[in-house]
């Protein structure tokens, strides 16, 4: 078994950390609101006041938080993960969903500190991470991703090698792209059938059945049709609008046009000029119907 902490216990976080104590592990957390370990503190892990402090002696540190600048904060500097005192060949696995820059100059500063880094986003809710049902998508030297994936295993029921570093948040951040494109196209459907006087909660149970059906559509259909944007929030607008505009930049380093992204990218920054960035990504839907 092996000492493992875990940087950021939020909605994923808590349930991911929780499948590795589970899995016998020694595990400390660390969260910028304290009260967030609670839970894990209970079945068995330990609260941490710093990165570092929760980092010292581990021979693998995740983290799973919610931007590049919350993934500075918890490696970088005097309380950064980076500063501690790890076990020699000790894991770095970023789990959080980043700008592909960002990741690329993490990698480099972790290894300058005797880390082996896995980029490593995932799939899936928040009631996967913590039935260890997640898709990892990983971007990482082959012999790092074997040592991993004892590590690995109790958080997920896939992993997909991409390629090297920063291939794992390519997917990512394009799949993403293509979740938000979705959304937003699914919302303009429902309006479309709402003001032709469909049933909404009928025509969400429909599209579930057919050819534009995918798991996204399917979620995000039958949540708009039942509102209740400020319930349950799974994922928010903010959290959607911040993964489309890495995406975006990731899109323009490389040279491709993006006219569609650039429309969902609108239509979720509208979420935040709104000021209700905060609800659900299914939201987005209010926001059309203008």
């Amino acid at each position: 078994m092996a000492n493992v902490a875990f940087l950021g216990t939020g909605n994923m976080g808590v349930g991911m950390a929780g499948r590795l104590i589970d899995a016998g592990h020694d595990v400390t957390v660390f969260n910028r609101s304290p009260e967030k370990t609670a839970p894990l503190v209970k079945r068995g892990a330990k609260a941490c006041a710093t990165p570092a402090h929760a980092s010292q002696g581990a021979d693998a540190v995740f983290a799973m938080v919610g931007d590049d600048e919350a993934s500075k904060a918890v490696w970088l500097g005097e309380t950064g993960a980076l500063s501690a005192d790890v076990a020699a060949g000790a894991l770095a696995i970023e789990c959080s969903t980043l700008s592909h820059g960002w990741v690329l100059e993490l990698s480099a500063q972790a290894r300058k500190h005797g880390l082996r880094y896995l980029d490593c986003p995932v799939t899936g809710v928040p009631e996967a991470a913590a039935a260890g049902k997640l898709t990892l998508l990983v971007g990482a030297g082959a012999d790092d991703l074997k040592d991993a994936r004892p590590l690995l295993a109790p958080l997920s029921s896939e992993i997909i090698h991409f390629g090297d570093i920063g291939a794992g948040t390519a997917y990512k951040l394009m799949v993403n792209l293509i979740g938000a494109v979705q959304i937003a196209g699914a919302a303009e459907g429902m309006l479309i059938a709402e003001k032709a006087g469909l049933d909404s909660v009928q025509v969400a149970d429909a599209i579930g059945r057919g050819a534009a059906a995918s798991p996204q559509v399917i979620r995000t259909t039958k949540r708009m049709a039942e509102g209740g944007h400020d319930q349950n929030v799974t994922f928010s607008g903010k959290l959607r609008l911040k993964d489309v505009l890495y995406a975006l930049k990731l899109a323009d380093k490389l040279g491709q046009q993006t006219p569609f992204g650039n429309a969902a990218r609108d239509a979720f920054q509208k979420l935040a000029d709104d000021g209700v960035d905060e609800l659900n990504e299914t939201k987005i839907i209010d926001v059309l119907r203008g």
